[in-house]
């Protein structure tokens, strides 16, 4: 049986090339890869945006950062260039502004807008900014949430607490559109959040409730007194329905965040950013009230010792 290769991010960048083509450049890229805009700056400086990108069978996932500007989509550029999808765009940094015929809002960071991409709108970043960004077809849209049209934008918060869906959406978009080790998300992961973020009120799949735990485990995985009853009150569960959800991926709460925890230890014993590091001190680091449980967790789960990891991952770099 062939494996298939999961798509890989891919990234463009104004930084670098001449200043004079940098906005032309830019709205080509974007009606190319994501969403057909006009761009210009707020000031002479140029325009410095990165964006990567990551397109799977039917979404399409972005990051993107940006200097001061302004981009617009008005009508003539919706006829030439209609995406017929729903954006979500998260917001990480730097205030906006979105006007629309229904008005004006202004976005801060951790607010999610969900938007028709084909009703006209302008949208201004004068501090620059960073966002995720989920492009979603309309007809798969409304097959995750049953809402055949978008009527008007919604704004959600997603980084506060308030909403664990919009949290968990934007911690797998922002995990798999990452420059330096993105994570594979599977899209119907991504679906089953929009559903539930999308209408409140239908019955949440179990796909949704996991993926909402699971975002909150890695938030918090280094405090050492997480425990299912922290996490099913932060997504909404009691711990007995919790214990399901993770049945069903045929786990349990407690084994899950021992292998997260191990899965983060390995990385750091890997990286040289913390060769200064005890062994001890990262176990700690990783939500670890005892070394000893570490060290021997960790030798059962990879079949050699964090020393040993940590010894060949610095030979390696002496070699390079």
């Amino acid at each position: 049986m062939t494996q298939v290769t999961p798509p890989a991010p891919r990234s463009f960048s104004t930084v670098g090339l001449p200043e004079e083509q940098r906005v032309e450049l830019w709205e080509t890229h974007n009606a190319d890869a994501l969403i057909g805009l006009r761009c210009r700056t707020l000031t002479d400086s140029a325009l410095d945006a990165t964006e990567v990108n990551l397109q799977l069978e039917r979404v399409h996932m972005a990051r993107v950062q940006g200097t001061s500007h302004v981009v617009e989509r008005d009508l003539s550029l919706v006829r030439q260039r209609p995406t017929q999808a729903v954006a979500l765009f998260f917001g990480l940094r730097g205030e906006a502004f979105y006007y629309h015929d229904d008005g004006v809002r202004t976005l801060r960071p951790g607010q999610l807008l969900v938007c028709d991409a084909d009703r006209p709108f302008m949208r201004g970043f004068s501090q620059g900014l960073e966002e995720l960004v989920l492009k979603v077809p309309q007809e798969v849209f409304a097959e995750a949430t049953g809402i055949a049209a978008l009527p008007r934008p919604v704004v959600v918060p997603f980084g506060s607490g308030e909403n664990p869906y919009a949290e968990a959406l934007a911690h797998l978009v922002g995990s798999a559109v990452r420059e330096d080790d993105p994570v594979v998300v599977h899209e119907g992961e991504l679906l089953e959040l929009v559903g539930a973020l999308a209408s409140p009120g239908r019955p949440d799949g179990p796909t949704a409730y996991a993926a909402a735990a699971r975002a909150y485990i890695e938030r918090h995985l280094r405090d050492r007194s997480l425990s299912a009853s922290k996490v099913a009150a932060a997504i909404g569960l009691s711990p007995r329905h919790l214990s399901r959800v993770f049945a069903e991926l045929g786990t349990t709460f407690p084994q899950h965040v021992l292998a997260r925890r191990l899965d983060l230890a390995r990385t750091m014993l890997e990286k040289p950013a913390v060769s200064s590091m005890t062994i001890a001190e990262v176990a700690h680091h990783c939500g670890f009230a005892s070394a000893a449980h570490f060290s021997n967790a960790f030798t059962a789960r990879f079949d050699e010792r964090a020393a040993d990891v940590r010894r060949r991952a610095v030979l390696a770099r002496s070699l390079a």
